[in-house]
Parts: structure tokens; sequence; C-alpha cells
């Protein structure tokens, strides 16, 4: 097991702010991030090490991922779209799976899995009500609800043999966990893995590493936290701003910890204490990722 260092530091990645940060998502064979920025509907393609961004409005984005075929999946509205070169070779979108319209909510964050299968929650825009739904995609462009009764769906991940899935329900600031079967994409047996009740901030955006260990992403916690595969706080790495909201590993070797941030709802007087909120951060924590957090979507047929 490999420790987090100590006195680690976080660097603004390039100059681009966000509103709303999320999403970031490790493509190893281009060497580069993609992440959104959700109230612009905005999807970043980030270059590293140079921090070169390429963006796309897209009018709706909360989660993207490469797909198979070397286009974008991604998730948005209520609806999961692909975005791609058409005949002209100029890249569209279209939707392939859509989830029922509801007045009031929206989809929000989402992974794939180690296997490519994509899945995606959503949450209550006024995040009071336990509304929304986390969803899988199955073939024929169907999203099968597979967890209700979420306030506001955030963050997925699996250990690294594929036998857990990891999700987080912010407002109930707890990390749950299922068992997982990989074979057949379903999560059950869920229970409580880390209560964060007691800590600054709710849990946002989560990633595991290679030794399975959960880093999860507190908004207005100011810090990122590492959980132990047995639910233990293991150690605390605070960032420069207080409203991290995802984290994913990559760079050389998958040793660079990414972590998006948000601008959204802060003060004046908070914005100018935090100039580096909105920006795309990277340090080096001392553990590494998971390769298959770099999974490409697969498109069921």
């Amino acid at each position: 097991m490999t420790d987090v260092r100590a006195g680690i530091v976080a660097e603004p990645v390039n100059d681009v702010t966000a509103v709303l940060g999320e999403g970031p998502y490790w493509i190893p064979e281009d060497s580069c991030l993609l992440w959104v920025d959700i109230p612009a509907g905005l999807l970043h393609r980030t270059d590293m090490p140079s921090g070169h961004t390429v963006t796309a409005a897209l009018g709706a984005v909360s989660a993207a991922f490469p797909a198979g075929d070397g286009s974008i999946l991604y998730a948005g509205g209520n609806q999961v779209a692909l975005f791609g070169p058409g005949p002209s070779g100029e890249w569209a979108s279209r939707a392939i799976a859509q989830a029922p319209a509801r007045e009031g909510l929206r989809f929000n964050d989402g992974s794939v899995d180690p296997a490519g299968r994509l899945w995606v929650g959503s949450m209550d825009i006024e995040e009071a009500q336990p509304r929304g739904e986390l969803y899988r995609l199955d073939a024929g462009g169907v999203l099968a609800p597979v967890v209700s009764g979420s306030t506001v769906s955030n963050g997925l991940g699996w250990s690294p043999d594929g036998s857990r899935m990891y999700y987080a329900d912010s407002p109930t600031r707890r990390v749950d966990v299922f068992d997982y079967d990989q074979a057949m994409g379903e999560a059950s047996g869920r229970r409580v893995f880390a209560d964060l009740s007691d800590a600054p901030g709710v849990p946002d955006g989560l990633t595991v590493d290679l030794d399975g260990y959960v880093w999860v992403a507190m908004w207005d916690g100011g810090a990122l936290r590492r959980f132990a595969p047995s639910g233990e706080l293991d150690a605390v790495v605070p960032v420069p701003v207080a409203r991290p909201t995802s984290v994913a590993f990559g760079g050389n070797g998958m040793a660079e910890l990414f972590v998006t941030t948000a601008i959204h709802g802060l003060t004046p007087a908070q914005r100018e204490a935090q100039p580096l909120a909105g920006r795309l951060l990277r340090l080096i924590p001392g553990p590494v990722g998971l390769p298959s957090t770099t999974t490409r979507a697969i498109i069921p047929s």
C-alpha cells in the first residue's frame, strides 16, 4: 500500500475557469482529460502536460466519456447522447437513450464500469427531494433504473477486482458500497461504506486508486478524503478551494490526481479569497490510479 505524500500542493492545469467543473475522465492513449462545466453546457478536452484545452458547447452535459468508436458518450438533461464526426466530418450530437422527462430533475454524475457499461444518476435540481435514480445503459438504448430515491446522485467507482461499486448520494453525507457482479452489471447489498456526517462538507465525486482506496471530493469541505477498503479514513488532503467536485487519476503512470472545482454559489468575497476556484487542479499524491477507471464506454446494441 502506498502512503499519501506529505505537503501535497495542488496547482492549476490551465487558465480555464468553470462555473461548476465536474466529471474528470482520463484517456490514456491520447494523454488528455475530459471534463465538463455543467451550467455552461461545455465539454472540455485538456491535453497533458501542456494544459491546452479544446471546448465544445453541447447545451446540456453533466458527464462525458470516450466511446469505443472514437466518439464521446455523454449525459445531459434527461438523455444520453453521442458526440462524434458525421458524414461531412463535422462533429455533431445524436441522442441514443432517454430517461423519462420529469420537471425539476436532470442527470448529474456518471461513470463507466470496468466492462465499459455506462452508469449515470439523476438529481433533484432543488437538492431537496429523493426523486432521482441511478441508471445503467442497457441494450436497445434502455436506461434501466437500478437505485431509486436519490436526491443528488454523485460519485461512482469500482474496486480493483470489480467486485464492489461505491456510490455517493450527497445529502446523505455518506459513501455507500454495493456488491457488484461485473459479468452481469448488477449491484446488490447496499450498505454504508464511509459515514461523513461529522466531516466538513458533503461527498461529491470519487475515484478508486490501485490499492483499492477510495478518494472523495468534499464539496464545501475544501479537501479530498481517502478511505481504506475497510471504510476507515486514511488521509485528508486539503485543496485551495472550498468546492472541489470530483477527482480522477491520470498522467504518466496514473500518478497525477486531477481535481475539478466550482465557483457556483460563492460570494464575491469568497471568490476573491479563492482565486483557484473553478479551475482544473493537478497534484501528485503518492498513490497511483487504477487503469480500469479509464475504460472506454461500450454502446450496447
